[in-house]
Formats: structure tokens, C-alpha cells, sequence
């Protein structure tokens, strides 16, 4: 296994939005389970949470049974009233548990790893970040894993409907020069929002993929105030935005840059 020091620091980008989409799926993906069927949750504190392998293979049980009961009876699920089926939170489901499944087992298969045994999502999830470290000493596979599941990420995302909050941050993007600094305060990071920048870091998704924005964690915020011109403290108050009550996608200024392409960080 690749030891943390010998990671070339043109990977870290990548395996960093690893750490990042994955928490973002781990925190939701469990979501899609009360999203199957509308109206289906129970009081709270009425029954214990399953553990997310109970969860998934609970979610796989309801699918076979949903579809079954689709093709013969229409979209009823016993005893849970008229409800219709979500069929669109189904194939996410389908799509997401598939994907994550078939990523492990290429990671194990590339890092010459024995087949992993079954598990939930999460389980996996959790079993690819704790990989990282051997991942970072095959660049093109960890460029491979960061775009799989920033992909399952984003449409888990989108299929619970989710909106990110977008906070704007004064001064310009050292790389375009362009006012397209956003704060996002869930994913505690700034980017730029500008379609048309691009670093200069050969690792950076900015580079070669359009959907990407180029991105600054936390560690790299005082660097970017420096030159951007604006400051460490603008960038922390924004990102405490995340705590107030709205959720709303803040609407870009009318000298900002507009794309109608998906944002996702590089």
C-alpha cells in the first residue's frame, strides 16, 4: 500500500473530492430509502433506524417487490395505502447500488486485491475511502473513482431534489480574472463558477471536463484571498450561511457569468 508521503501532490486534488463526494453519498443516499414511496414514514422514534445493510437489502426487497406489483396491480404498495412507487427514486436506487458495487470490485481488481465480499452501500463506500492510500499510486484509477461517485453523488443529489446553498465572494478568480467566486457551504469550499476558467494544474477536472469548476478546500482559503482580493473571514462568514434557514440557490449578480451546464467541482 502507498504510504501518505510518497503520494505525489498532483493526486491530492483528486483524492481530496474523493473524501468529498463520498461523505456527500454516505450522508444521502440512505434519504432515497424514505423517498421510495410517498407518505411511507412513521412517526419518529416509532421503530429503531436499520443498519445501513438492513436498509439497503430492505431497499432492494421493496424494488423487486414495487416493479412486480407495477406489472401486475399498477403502482400500490401493500399495506401502505395508494402510495405511488417513485419510479425515478427507484432507478436511482438501482443505478447507485450497481455502480458503487461495480466500482469496488474494479478497484479491488486493479489493485490486485481479492474480490470484496458482499455489503450495503455504505459499507462499500466506506471500504473504497479506507483504499485511498493505495488508490493515490494509480492516478488515471483515482481520477476513475473520483468521477464515479461525484456522478452517483450528483444524481443522488438531484433525485431527493436537493439545492445547494451558493453564497457570492467578493474579489476575482486568480485563473480568469472573472467575479465567479462562489461559496459553498455545505461542501465548505469556494469555487469558481466562470464555464470558461481553467487552472493550471495538469490534475484538476477544470482541465479536460467543461462540467467541472476548479475548487478551494478550507486550507487553501487565506492563499486564495491573497489573490483574489478579498478576505479569509468574507469566505468563513459565507460559508456560515449553511446554518440559516433558507436553502434557496442564491441568484448570481448580473455581472456574474451564467451556465446552464451542472457545476461540479474539479
Amino acid at each position: 500500500m502507498a504510504d501518505r508521503t510518497s503520494r505525489a501532490p498532483s493526486v491530492e486534488p483528486v483524492l481530496r473530492d474523493i473524501a468529498l463526494w463520498t461523505a456527500s453519498l454516505v450522508r444521502q443516499f440512505p434519504e432515497l430509502a424514505e423517498e421510495l414511496a410517498p407518505g411511507r414514514r412513521g412517526p419518529a422514534g416509532s421503530a429503531p433506524a436499520p443498519s445501513p445493510a438492513a436498509r439497503d437489502e430492505q431497499i432492494r426487497e421493496e424494488r423487486r417487490e414495487a416493479l412486480l406489483l407495477q406489472q401486475r396491480h399498477g403502482l400500490a404498495v401493500p399495506g401502505h395505502g395508494a402510495a405511488p412507487i417513485r419510479l425515478h427514486v427507484s432507478d436511482a436506487i438501482r443505478d447507485i447500488t450497481d455502480g458503487v458495487v461495480e466500482l469496488e470490485e474494479a478497484v479491488c481488481a486493479r489493485l490486485a486485491l481479492p474480490r470484496p465480499p458482499r455489503a450495503g452501500v455504505v459499507d462499500r463506500l466506506r471500504r473504497v475511502v479506507g483504499l485511498l492510500d493505495a488508490i493515490a499510486a494509480e492516478p488515471d484509477l483515482a481520477r476513475h473513482v473520483r468521477d464515479e461517485i461525484r456522478r452517483m453523488a450528483r444524481r443522488c443529489a438531484r433525485t431527493l431534489g436537493d439545492s445547494e446553498t451558493v453564497v457570492r465572494v467578493s474579489g476575482r478568480c486568480p485563473w480568469c480574472d472573472s467575479v465567479s467566486l462562489r461559496a459553498f457551504p455545505d461542501r465548505r469550499a469556494v469555487l469558481c463558477v466562470n464555464p470558461a476558467c481553467v487552472c493550471v494544474d495538469e490534475a484538476c477536472g477544470c482541465q479536460d471536463d467543461p462540467a467541472y469548476r476548479h475548487l478551494w478546500p478550507e486550507p487553501e482559503w487565506a492563499e486564495l484571498a491573497a489573490a483574489a482580493g478579498s478576505r479569509t473571514d468574507e469566505i468563513r462568514a459565507a460559508m456560515d450561511t449553511a446554518a440559516a434557514p433558507t436553502t434557496a440557490l442564491a441568484p448570481a449578480p448580473a455581472d456574474a457569468p451564467t451556465d446552464d451546464s451542472e457545476e461540479t467541482s474539479c
